[in-house]
């Protein structure tokens, strides 16, 4: 019996055994860039849709929401008398014989607000034709994506005290955008149910000097956000102090698309209020 033996065929070669194949660094760091690209890809679309948010959704939102005051606040308007009767103690003044009296003195009437509530309306000439923004109670967050916000415990419009407004510079409605754009002189007239006050910024109008003010506060200053003291009754003063004068006090985030500061402008109440049974129109101040 013979044995069959395994011959290699002439002319071939045997095949080698398989070896596994092994990936080379360069294939790693291929993977790990592309990995790295799709991410900050994401990160940046992500980024562009919070900016769209900011800068548009929010300004739509804030538009529709000043809407919606500014119906609220006419009906509530429409529903409370535009003219007050002196007050019982008020002083009589007499005429001399022949002449007519002169009329009662106009008292305002006393402004009130819940938190959130629409109770003024701020019209800046220098901001545009027809600039006008309603003016809701508190500053929070919540109270400023509608609009310009009332810092709570500030004084009223007309009001002895500092009337002291936030607004956002950009986004939800950038109402004080180009608040950097104020002159000294320059008037912010605000509306109340049955009143106008023009307050006036401070300054030198003819030199267009923030610093010259006679009252020493300056109509306009950059601070930090922990310089609490331009809402004070007088601004710049002790936040306890009597108030020397009749203030408005603007506030918003300074530079542009920061929150590193504050842009603040100082005005000081120019004249007696103005009655709106008077004068429905608004004052010479209120161009149109």
């Amino acid at each position: 019996m013979h044995g069959t033996a395994e011959r290699d065929t002439p002319g071939t070669t045997a095949p080698e055994p398989s070896r596994p194949t092994r990936r080379g660094g360069g294939d790693l760091l291929r993977t790990v860039g592309r990995g790295v690209s799709q991410t900050l890809i994401t990160l940046g679309l992500v980024a562009l849709l919070f900016v769209v948010y900011q800068l548009w959704i929010t300004d739509l939102l804030a538009a529709r929401a000043q809407d919606q005051l500014a119906e609220q606040i006419q009906d509530q308007w429409a529903d409370s008398p535009t003219v007050q009767p002196p007050p019982a103690d008020a002083p009589v003044v007499q005429a001399p014989p022949g002449t007519e009296p002169p009329p009662p003195a106009y008292t305002p009437g006393v402004v009130e607000a819940g938190l959130g509530e629409p109770f003024a309306i701020l019209h800046i000439p220098r901001l545009g034709e027809g600039y006008s923004r309603v003016v809701v109670e508190g500053a929070s967050e919540v109270q400023l994506e509608q609009g310009p916000g009332h810092y709570v415990g500030t004084a009223m419009p007309g009001q002895q005290g500092n009337f002291a407004v936030a607004g956002h510079r950009v986004g939800r409605g950038s109402p004080f955008l180009d608040l950097d754009r104020m002159r000294p002189g320059d008037p912010i007239v605000v509306e109340t149910d049955d009143s106008w006050f023009v307050y006036r910024v401070l300054g030198d109008p003819a030199s267009g000097d923030f610093d010259a003010d006679p009252t020493g506060i300056p109509g306009r200053e950059i601070v930090r956000p922990s310089q609490v003291a331009v809402i004070s009754p007088t601004p710049g003063g002790p936040a306890t102090g009597e108030a020397s004068g009749a203030y408005l006090t603007l506030t918003t985030c300074h530079p542009k698309y920061s929150a590193q500061q504050r842009l603040i402008i100082h005005a000081r109440l120019d004249g007696a209020p103005l009655s709106k049974a008077a004068a429905p129109e608004g004052p010479s101040a209120l161009p149109g």
